[in-house]
């Protein structure tokens, strides 16, 4: 296992990506849900139960956004709760991924720490898809959850997104590994929310 704290990486990170070059995102209409279409393809082929976990879990995701409900870790825990069909509480201990590659260090502030990292994606001086990109991340490496980190993530995102009425019509692309320690492939991550923003179906 590696001894390297990989959340404080990605803190360090988090400040040297360049956001504010993010490409600007557009409330363009589209006709395709680009997270209900994955839910309802290729999730719902593996496993009809989790998919409609996911389902519900987006709604109330979406219902959250409508009422521009702060995001922090509550309110992920009520979503995950749906997903994962049981309580979710922050994680008591290390986390590891990637095999033992990254190693999410626990310390008595890291729970209120992401919390402010959620509380900045109203910050407007940022452009959304880096504030949907980086939240997106947040999830991925401060691993709150024991499980379902991965989903919780994506849930964010998408939330993040739908406060300022974006629905991605296809999110399939931006499920790929992604490392804390990678600044250029952090903000390559908004540059793609912004590509997919474009797409038509």
């Amino acid at each position: 296992m590696t001894a390297t704290d990989s959340l404080s990486d990605w803190l360090r990170v988090r400040q040297e990506a360049d956001w504010q070059h993010a490409p600007a995102l557009r409330r363009v209409p589209t006709d395709r849900d680009g997270f209900r279409s994955w839910c309802e393809g290729p999730v719902r082929r593996r496993d009809p139960i989790r998919s409609e976990r996911l389902l519900a879990a987006v709604t109330l995701a979406r219902e959250d956004a409508a009422r521009q409900t702060p995001l922090n870790f509550a309110l992920l825990a009520g979503w995950q709760r749906e997903v994962l069909a049981a309580p979710a509480a922050f994680r008591v201990s290390d986390a590891y991924a990637k095999t033992g590659r990254e190693r999410y260090g626990l310390t008595p502030h890291t729970q209120a720490d992401f919390d402010s990292c959620l509380r900045e994606t109203t910050d407007s001086d940022i452009p959304l898809a880096a504030r949907a990109a980086r939240a997106y991340l947040d999830v991925a490496f401060f691993h709150p959850f024991t499980d379902g980190n991965a989903r919780a993530a994506l849930l964010t995102l998408v939330h993040v997104l739908a406060r300022e009425d974006i629905v991605l019509p296809e999110v399939g692309p931006l499920q790929t590994t992604r490392y804390a320690d990678d600044p250029a492939g952090a903000a390559d991550l908004a540059a793609l929310i912004g590509v997919l923003n474009r797409r038509r179906h």
